[in-house]
């Protein structure tokens, strides 16, 4: 699995990476500091040893404020060019960086599979939908307008409304979706008139850089800078200056906290967060055993479990506990690990070097405090990976009941009474989504109407998951902040403005010379097809 041999040429990597090339004020600038090494979990060799995929720059504070200069003067105090420009003008640049992005798509597949371990066609999903993504966010952004391209008139006074930018946005994206969640904050960020800072994920950040050019030559400058490093040396840097007016993070509580920390002017920063969640599934005891198995291992598995949607905790009833472990822990041991373009494969190396220690360390704890690791290949070690665990039965002094895993260990926990989990959810730090599976409507209408208080989206006889990217995408408590989706991710990077002016005919007049000689951005009744 792990030999050369064994791996096909057209996914084999050729050579290294040396990623020397940043983009700041819509210069390709070139680095000749420090530089990081970029390595994959997957090896290239005989015997097992990480795969050296390329460098990139190790970055600090004068690059930053370099950075964040260029972002200020893009913005110009409300006057720059990409602010003011017209949305026709604004949606032509994103069809132009996007046609150039879909030529990227099969380096930037590869690099998805080698960085973060992720299956051929999860990566290729990957891409794909986010490529779709910044097509519908085009659509829905002239629908915007659209519906903006209007007067309205009460009390004597017209007003004609529409959104405008926030100003400057840092934006950090995760490592498990490090093309797709980024871009669900980058992407509306940018079309709406913000000028930006992004600095991708420690893991999957090779893979941003074949989009530079693109960046580069579709907007003007300084509305996209991205820079390289860790993000306390390059991000934190940043927040201090209080000059930063929103910031878009998808990761955990602890970076955005000490993010927001930084800034000197709190009550001034926007925040859009999609932080960690523990999501649970809740087996009711008539739930189609079958459906509620296949469901509950696609929500716990799916990427080896790394995701935020990712069913952490499973509920269920104890009528039908032992027949539901039985089969789940069979059709656990019976899933395929491999390489990512390995046929068929389920799970995949993973990608944080000590993530399996981490995971022993989950079990260990549980074992200790009365669990039994259910399935037989459960807790087997390998050089990139451990195997998937279904520990049973879980009690709440656990570590994996309280933790977020974010990896391939599965607590089962039994019930009797449904205001059980009922209970565990309304005492949990996060409400995001859950998964409820059954079949009585009796029982099936109270709950959701409790879960919908609870968390925001709630998944019947199905797995957690974001998609289709259409719906909303936000979480309770410190699961998230603000709200994603084509739609909503628009109104979250921008704000309500608006001309007022009282009936009169001098008014009237000069509203009309306005529309008529187009000289003005937003005073606009333009209808865009």
């Amino acid at each position: 699995m792990s030999d050369l041999q064994a791996i096909p040429k057209i996914y084999q990597i050729d050579a290294t990476l040396d990623q020397r090339t940043y983009l700041v004020g819509g210069e390709l600038k070139s680095w000749k500091g420090d530089v990081s090494e970029v390595y994959s979990t997957i090896s290239s060799s005989e015997t097992y040893k990480p795969t050296l995929l390329g460098t990139i720059p190790d970055m600090g504070e004068p690059e930053a404020m370099e950075a964040l200069e260029a972002a200020l003067k893009a913005f110009d105090k409300g006057k720059g060019i990409w602010p003011t420009m017209r949305v026709r003008e604004r949606i032509e640049c994103m069809e132009k960086f996007v046609a150039q992005m879909e030529q990227k798509r099969e380096v930037i597949v590869k690099l998805l599979m080698w960085e973060i371990g992720k299956s051929l066609p999860d990566s290729e999903k990957e891409f794909d939908r986010t490529v779709e993504y910044i097509h519908d966010t085009i659509e829905d952004y002239k629908q915007l307008d659209r519906n903006s391209a209007k007067f309205h008139k009460h009390q004597g006074v017209y007003a004609h409304i529409r959104r405008g930018p926030l100003g400057v946005v840092l934006c950090l994206g995760p490592y498990n979706y490090p093309l797709n969640e980024t871009f669900a904050l980058l992407i509306p960020a940018i079309i709406m008139g913000n000028t930006t800072i992004f600095k991708p994920a420690k893991h999957g950040v090779l893979l941003i850089t074949p989009l530079l050019e693109a960046f580069q030559n579709s907007f003007p400058k300084g509305v996209v800078n991205i820079l390289f490093g860790r993000g306390r040396a390059v991000a934190a840097p940043i927040m201090k200056t209080g000059k930063v007016d929103v910031l878009a993070l998808i990761g955990n509580s602890k970076s955005a906290n000490a993010l927001q920390d930084q800034h000197p002017k709190s009550n001034r920063l926007r925040l859009v967060l999609g932080l960690e969640a523990k999501n649970p599934a809740i087996v009711l005891p008539d739930a189609d055993l079958e459906l509620s198995v296949q469901e509950c291992l696609t929500g716990t598995l799916s990427f080896n479990g790394q995701r935020c949607t990712a069913l952490k905790v499973v509920y269920v009833h104890e009528d039908i506990c032992e027949t539901f472990l039985r089969q789940f822990s069979d059709g656990v041991d019976a899933l395929t690990f491999g390489n990512p373009w390995d046929k068929g494969v389920k799970l995949t190396p993973l990608p944080e070097p000590g993530k399996s220690d981490y995971i022993q360390e989950l079990i260990d704890d549980a074992l200790a405090k009365g669990a039994q690791i259910i399935n037989e290949k459960g807790g087997q070690r390998f050089d990139n990976f451990i195997w998937p665990a279904v520990l049973y039965p879980v009690t709440k002094d656990m570590r994996v009941y309280k933790e977020e895993q974010f990896g391939p260990v599965i607590p089962v926990l039994s019930f009797t009474e449904i205001d059980e989990p009922l209970d565990d959810m309304a005492e949990s730090n996060y409400g995001q989504q859950v998964s409820l599976f059954g079949k009585d409507v009796y029982a099936l209408a109270p709950l959701i109407d409790t879960l919908a208080n609870l968390v925001c989206r709630v998944n019947l006889n199905s797995s957690c998951q974001r998609g289709p990217d259409v719906y909303p995408f936000t979480g309770r408590k410190d699961s998230a902040q603000s709200t994603l989706s084509v739609h909503d991710a628009l109104r979250s990077f921008s704000i309500r403005t608006f001309v007022a002016f009282k009936d009169n005919s001098l008014n009237n007049e000069t509203v009309e010379q306005l529309l008529d000689t187009k000289l003005s951005n937003f005073i606009s009744t333009e209808y865009i097809l």
